[in-house]
């Protein structure tokens, strides 16, 4: 994986081949697996070792739908043993969503030795590597951030002005979201009032970036996906789909894999944007 601009994927061979650092008490090293919920790992097992964090209910703030505060996400990886010197890796369902998502937390935290599995929770469990429904227990640690780092973050002002200065937006969502024809992805909840795309975005879905079976494409192939809609690294891109999960994919690819430094992820996403009073949208298919 030399030929990407960080060294923050792990394979799967990697992590069986820490399993025991993984199962250890010491906070050296530790292995989560990020799920929307966490019925597939408890239900139906999980790595050995690996906490089980549910996105939900476990990195957001249901009142104010954010992400933890800094209190609240110290707190969090304090109480599962993880200190901010730990080599983290993160794993999850969906090719690595929320996986994903949860990342780009500890990196807007300053978190340094944080990766991803690559090819997430199915190819783990596709690729017959071994599984348990033991849920660990490790001793409760101190852990201080460092951040927030504000930089890898965009909020609705810096989407507005991205709209003026005509800066990249990248909509990763499908077709038919972009488009306007539905709100969410086929069984999840509808969380916005209107169907649209913000003005000025192209549509590239976080797919794009990943094989099939869900580790992620070569960094020449990433580039090429992205230069061929004017994408290079030069400037500002913003990256959102509809809560932020499916974008945090994008914005690992473009500013983990390729290196481009100002990729800027907006997780108020289209939950936020298409729920804005006044806010501008456009409908229909890309051009």
């Amino acid at each position: 994986m030399s030929d990407y601009a960080k060294d923050v994927l792990v394979s799967a061979d990697w992590v069986e081949d820490h399993l025991e650092e993984f199962q250890s008490d010491d906070p050296e090293y530790r292995l989560a697996e990020v799920d929307v919920d966490t019925e597939l790992y408890e239900d139906e097992g999980h790595a050995p070792g690996a906490i089980g964090f549910n996105w939900e209910t476990d990195l957001q703030d249901q009142q104010t739908r954010d992400i933890l505060s800094k209190e609240d996400f110290e707190d969090l990886l304090g109480s599962h043993g993880i200190t901010e010197d730990s080599t983290v890796v993160l794993y999850g369902d969906n090719s690595n969503w929320f996986a994903a998502y949860t990342y780009w937390q500890f990196k807007y935290y300053g978190h340094d030795d944080v990766r991803l599995m690559d090819g997430g929770r199915d190819y783990w469990v596709e690729n017959d590597y071994p599984l348990t429904d033991e849920e660990p227990d490790f001793s409760a640690q101190e852990y201080d951030a460092s951040g927030p780092r504000e930089s890898i973050r965009a909020y609705r002002e810096d989407v507005e002005n991205a709209i003026d200065r005509g800066v990249p937006l990248v909509d990763v969502r499908s077709p038919e979201e972009f488009s306007g024809e539905i709100l969410a992805p086929p069984g999840l909840q509808e969380t916005a009032q209107r169907g649209g795309h913000i003005p000025g975005a192209q549509n590239i879905s976080w797919a794009a970036v990943t094989n099939d079976d869900g580790t992620f494409k070569d960094a020449d192939e990433i580039e090429e996906l992205y230069a061929e809609e004017g994408i290079d690294g030069e400037g500002t891109t913003v990256a959102y789909c509809r809560i932020g999960e499916r974008s945090s994919v994008a914005w690992f690819a473009l500013h983990e894999l390729l290196g481009y430094e100002d990729t800027i992820n907006y997780d108020g996403s289209w939950t936020e944007w298409g729920n804005l009073v006044g806010a501008p949208i456009e409908t229909g298919e890309a051009e």
